[in-house]
């Protein structure tokens, strides 16, 4: 039964990172917008996090800075002081995140089921959210709109930038040609293909006639791996990573014509702007953690690692299992990447 059969007056949103799973809340949030666009909206979030929400409209934004430790919190509640929402959606099971609810008053204090629910979360909560069926984090983020009292939670993103970062990602994009974005690395390097892969991938991508460029953050795991990529490629590739905000990365994402990524945000980015990307997959279930609109594009070896780690077939385990090889990603090859390459483009006419 929903929560709600009329509009609330005020809701507060708590998902404090990561980028991938911001962008998936974005859907659930506007989603809350589109039935009650009077509602006022409340998100609290991460600094980094912060900035990719100044693509959305309609949401009053608190940020929550974990560096300051204890101070973080103090100053949150200060910040809340006076504030009670007609409900709290506690988006994100983290301890840290739970700690966050003791300061904010709300009638209702939604959280994850025993299903998703991880590190003591329903202690924290006095509604609980029925999982769905799809073991998708987007699925179980939706719920939450659905169990409010949301009809229509098909997912769906609204998210703007700047005039001037489209004019910077404008700039480095070609005009003649097809331009993929590959993003090569994550912030965790055991979610990252080698550098030899890429480089044969690009040198595919460009004998079909394709302009290819880096990006990233800066990071010294990121730009490190760039740094191989460009050196093997001959510097036949433009190298963009550490050198765009990221907005300007938004705007890139949105402009170009495909995307090829690890398990890392900007390839929620890509599938929040609607462009087409290769997810490349081996710790994680991409069922569950993949670009949400372009699973059927995902290069996985986490099925066969995950059976060959744990004896059982995938079936037999838990949706949340994860492949602890820290050389899983190794287990792709180029060939399975060109493939699949080769038949997006086809399928996305982008031939």
């Amino acid at each position: 039964m929903a929560l709600f059969d009329t509009a609330p007056h005020s809701l507060c949103i708590l998902r404090l990172s990561a980028i991938g799973d911001v962008c998936n809340t974005i859907a659930a949030v506007q989603a809350i917008q589109e039935q009650w666009p009077n509602t006022k909206i409340t998100w609290i979030t991460g600094a980094l996090e912060a900035k990719l929400l100044e693509s959305i409209d309609g949401v009053e934004l608190i940020v929550f800075d974990k560096k300051q430790g204890w101070r973080a919190y103090q100053q949150l509640w200060s910040q809340l002081k006076g504030h009670r929402f007609d409900a709290l959606l506690h988006m994100q099971y983290a301890f840290r995140a739970s700690i966050a609810t003791l300061g904010i008053k709300a009638r209702y204090k939604i959280g994850f089921d025993a299903k998703r629910s991880q590190d003591f979360q329903t202690l924290f909560t006095n509604v609980k959210v029925p999982s769905p069926s799809k073991p998708h984090v987007l699925d179980g983020l939706m719920a939450f709109a659905h169990k409010i009292g949301v009809d229509d939670i098909t997912p769906k993103w609204q998210l703007s930038y700047s005039k001037q970062d489209g004019v910077w990602a404008q700039s480095h994009l070609s005009t003649s040609k097809r331009n993929l974005v590959l993003v090569p690395g994550a912030s965790k390097s055991y979610k990252n293909w080698h550098a030899q892969g890429y480089s044969e991938l690009i040198k595919h991508a460009r004998s079909k006639g394709w302009n290819v460029i880096l990006a990233g953050s800066p990071a010294k795991v990121e730009t490190d791996l760039a740094e191989q990529v460009v050196e093997l490629c001959l510097g036949e590739v433009t190298n963009l990573v550490g050198q765009s905000s990221l907005m300007q990365m938004l705007a890139l994402l949105d402009k170009c014509d495909l995307v090829i990524a690890p398990d890392t945000g900007p390839a929620h980015m890509a599938n929040a702007m609607n462009t087409p990307v290769i997810g490349l997959y081996a710790h994680h279930n991409p069922q569950r953690t993949g670009p949400y609109q372009y699973l059927d594009y995902v290069v996985s070896v986490w099925q066969r690692a995950i059976e060959e780690q744990t004896g059982q077939s995938a079936e037999q385990l838990s949706w949340r299992s994860r492949v602890k090889d820290k050389q899983a990603m190794n287990r792709i090859t180029s060939d399975q990447v060109i493939t699949m390459f080769d038949l997006v483009c086809e399928k996305e006419s982008l031939l």
